[in-house]
């Protein structure tokens, strides 16, 4: 079954840079590679969600940062 997610992530994956990248002809060789950095980092994000759908947030990450500073500064 989760083998079948794969599938259609990387799908998903491969359209999204077939539909865009006819777009990009006149882009510089640089923002080409940006976006493709950013896809493949995307997909893998999805792939590791998929195995571990219990990963907390970046945001979980701040809030255990930021809140004992969020206590000072309300007091």
């Amino acid at each position: 079954m989760v083998w079948f997610f794969i599938i259609g992530i990387t799908l998903l994956a491969a359209l999204m840079v077939l539909y865009e990248w006819p777009r990009m002809k006149s882009i510089r060789k640089r923002e080409k590679s940006t976006f493709i950095i950013l896809v493949v980092m995307e997909w893998l994000l999805a792939i590791v969600l998929l195995f571990y759908p219990n990963l907390p947030s970046p945001v979980q990450m701040l809030e255990t940062v930021f809140q004992p500073l969020s206590k000072i500064l309300l007091k």
